[in-house]
């Protein structure tokens, strides 16, 4: 596909470290199931749910600043600069999860230990997104951009799989009780020494062109400069972000629990179902790719933030009432097809949007905001609307959040034909 060896290990390179990254990011919400009563033990199953989706919020919330910090940085200091660093923090985030203590043992020093970990993978996470949008982007060749691009989520996808895959491997080999008692350690203990192998290999990568043209003097890359010289852009991007992380998370990992908690089927079955539809949807993201390197960035997004919107009451609704698995998978692949049109763009289109000297924060810090305040808290809204008795009032929500996604979509421009990514 028009495509040299040295960009071609540049992006399979860049693509494995973020699979790596968001295996360590997802395997909480993998395994919230059953670490929640070793740090929160008193309450029913749905409380001590609630108590780690706090903490799952916590690392949305402290994602702008690791977007505001390390963009800054990959604009000053170069791409494979800002995707070391992000890489390291994610290390040790993973490294002291695996080794928190318990409630038992330590009293209310362990969930704290469990909000100090979940806020080095925020930070981390908040930087890894902008940085690895921006490198693939960046390093994919102009007429199959949209192709390789899609690399981006389709190993942020992997590394949910990975997760999801861990944890099918050890509810085969493991008990219940000895996964709530010291198994759900061991994905933790995997994804720091995985980390620590991505930190090496992401220190070898090349640069991309566009940093290396840029200029000694050029403009500093502030969050000043970006809302004084980019806001109507900024603003889109927080939008788009916001419908396309809620919905993300919605469908994948809030839909493990949901599975479980409100229709019925059993953990073990939930993963299974779950690990099925997104072996789905990654197989999607190199299709919406080259679909819009075809057709467009904007009709792939409106699949979504339209298509997304319409099919998501109804999807629900009919999930409350199926037993079977198999059609429980195809029913979740409904909405994840169309969110392909989405998670397979949304990192180039952001990327095209802004210059190259302030392109590293204007992915990422208005992608993080978005998400802190909607896809970080998407988990206490469902799980509080549930204990309130009002669960339906979440699915409605969700189609809302989605179609403000449509809206920054028509108000955008079609990047594929005015990117501002010069180099080829």
């Amino acid at each position: 596909m028009g495509i040299t060896r040295k960009r071609f290990i540049s992006i399979i390179g860049g693509s494995a470290g973020n699979l790596v990254e968001w295996y360590d990011w997802f395997a909480y919400a993998s395994f919230a199931i059953y670490f929640a009563p070793v740090f929160f033990p008193k309450g029913d199953p749905t409380a001590q749910l609630l108590n780690t989706a706090a903490v799952f919020a916590v690392g949305f919330v402290v994602r702008p600043i690791g977007a505001w910090l390390m963009g800054r940085y990959a604009d000053s200091h170069g791409r494979k600069a800002g995707l070391s660093l992000s890489v390291a923090l994610m290390f040790g985030g993973s490294l002291l999860l695996a080794a928190a203590p318990t409630y038992a043992h330590v009293g209310i020093w362990a969930p704290v230990t469990l909000l100090v970990a979940r806020m080095m993978q925020g930070l981390s996470l908040g930087g890894e997104y902008g940085a690895s949008a921006t490198y693939l982007s960046e390093m994919a060749p102009r007429q199959n951009r949209g192709f390789w691009a899609s690399f981006q989520y389709m190993t942020l996808c992997g590394g949910q799989l990975c997760a999801i895959a861990v944890a099918v491997v050890l509810q085969g080999f493991m008990s219940e009780a000895e996964l709530t008692a010291w198994g759900w350690r061991i994905p933790f203990v995997i994804g720091a020494l995985l980390a620590l192998g991505v930190y090496i290999l992401r220190r070898n990568l090349a640069e991309t062109a566009s940093f290396e043209a840029m200029a000694k003097d050029r403009p500093k890359s502030t969050a000043r400069a970006l809302w004084d010289g980019h806001r109507r852009e900024s603003i889109l991007v927080g939008m788009l972000s916001a419908g396309g992380g809620l919905s993300a998370y919605t469908y994948t990992s809030y839909m493990q629990k949901y599975l479980f908690n409100t229709v019925g089927f059993s953990k073990a079955t939930a993963t299974y179902i779950i690990g099925a539809a997104l072996l789905w949807f990654t197989a999607m993201q190199p299709v919406f790719g080259a679909l819009a390197d075809r057709y467009g960035r904007k009709p792939m997004l409106l699949i979504f933030g339209l298509g997304g919107s319409m099919a998501a009451i109804p999807v629900f609704m009919t999930l409350e009432k199926t037993t079977s698995p198999v059609m429980a998978a195809l029913l979740i692949m409904i909405p994840l097809t169309l969110q392909s049109g989405y998670s397979a763009n949304n990192a180039l289109v952001k990327a095209e949007l802004f210059p190259a000297h302030i392109r590293g924060l204007g992915v990422a810090l208005p992608y993080a905001i978005g998400n802190a305040l909607f896809a970080g808290t998407l988990e206490m809204i469902a799980l509080s609307l549930k204990d309130a008795g009002v669960e339906r009032l979440f699915y409605v929500y969700v189609a809302v959040v989605i179609a403000m996604a449509g809206v920054a979509t028509i108000l955008l421009p079609e990047t594929r034909d005015m990117s501002l990514i010069e180099e080829d």
